[in-house]
């Protein structure tokens, strides 16, 4: 190789090497710069969670959580609204659905024990069924329905209420029972007994399902369940309209208008939703006594439960002890537990 040659070389070594050491020298402080950004952004996230988890709390969420709830369901009452229909299938897509939470349906209720506890209904002393105290009907159980009782809970399912309180509190809750007559205690559940729950006492309707459901129309729908969890199945329902159950056993007018809300609970309270007026008047709002052209199940809510496709799953109680009309918001198991207590579609 010639000297100019190798000089040349020589010469391109050096500017490459000097170019390397420019980008290297870049790079590491970009680096230090990224690692300082994430360790910032990382302290910040942490602190933002800290100030949730340790600020002021509503349903077992942090208040912004569930006011960004409120803001997301104020959201979609606007733009949805409650008045659209939700889409129904051929029967022929229409399956049986799988058997998920089992809240309130643990024993097997004696079908001839069943009672339909209506409170609040206009001239409610007037009809053959009014009674002074619905509280002090007692539902009948013949054993465990032999459901898996705990596949969809976060609990012991072995151990009741009582049994998770302390010494003092137990004993208080077993002196309760005793002055109940030795029915068994309400809110075994995780999420305890209903704040709406009925005070003894109350006054309102014991029905029969020969009450009302030979008296109004039937009406079968084919649509989609859908639970939060993520799953969803079509489903053949046949039944009564929740909206014509209203006008034959009409709410008691409030200062001149219909109550906003209405409360619903399993016999004996372990299980409980609430609901605004408006949905439960949804032309598509069933209360069920069929799923696929038989008779419900105990597991499925027997003798009555109900149909919302335009809730989620946790919202269609099961086996339905209680009916009451309220204008104050009342007490939903799910809410209780940090759900949103809109959970529309």
């Amino acid at each position: 190789m010639s000297h100019d040659a190798r000089d040349a070389e020589e010469e391109s070594t050096a500017v490459k090497s000097q170019a390397d050491e420019t980008v290297l020298a870049k790079s590491r402080k970009h680096t230090r710069r990224s690692f300082a950004a994430a360790g910032v952004a990382a302290a910040a996230g942490y602190g933002f969670y800290r100030w949730l988890d340790r600020g002021p709390q509503a349903d077992m969420l942090p208040k912004l959580l569930d006011r960004t709830y409120d803001f997301n369901a104020g959201v979609s009452h606007a733009v949805f609204g409650e008045r659209a229909l939700a889409p129904t299938y051929p029967q022929s897509r229409a399956e049986v659905l799988r058997v998920n939470g089992v809240y309130g349906l643990k024993k097997v209720l004696t079908p001839e024990s069943y009672r339909l506890q209506v409170v609040g209904a206009r001239d409610a002393e007037r009809h053959p069924r009014f009674v002074r105290d619905v509280t002090a009907w007692e539902y009948r159980y013949e054993g465990n329905s032999g459901e898996d009782a705990g596949h969809d809970t976060k609990v012991d399912p072995a151990k009741q209420t009582s049994s998770k309180m302390p010494p003092q509190f137990a004993q208080a809750f077993e002196r309760l029972k005793e002055t109940q007559g030795g029915r068994p205690p309400r809110g075994n559940e995780e999420a305890g007994e209903s704040d709406s729950t009925l005070d003894p006492g109350t006054p309102g309707l014991l029905l029969t399902l020969d009450d009302f459901v030979p008296k109004l129309a039937r009406h079968e729908l084919v649509t989609q369940f859908k639970c939060i969890e993520g799953w969803s199945q079509v489903v053949h329902w046949a039944g009564v309209r929740m909206a014509d159950f209203l006008d034959l056993y009409p709410p008691a007018p409030i200062d001149g208008r219909e109550p906003r809300y209405v409360y619903m609970e399993t016999p004996d309270g372990d299980y409980y939703v609430g609901y605004d007026m408006h949905v439960c008047r949804h032309p598509q709002t069933l209360l069920v006594t069929e799923m696929m052209g038989a008779p419900l199940t105990q597991n499925h809510g027997a003798p009555l439960r109900v149909h919302m496709p335009t809730k989620y799953g946790y919202k269609q109680i099961k086996r339905i002890g209680l009916i009451a009309y309220t204008d104050e918001k009342p007490d939903d198991y799910w809410t209780k537990l940090g759900y949103d207590w809109y959970a529309g579609l």
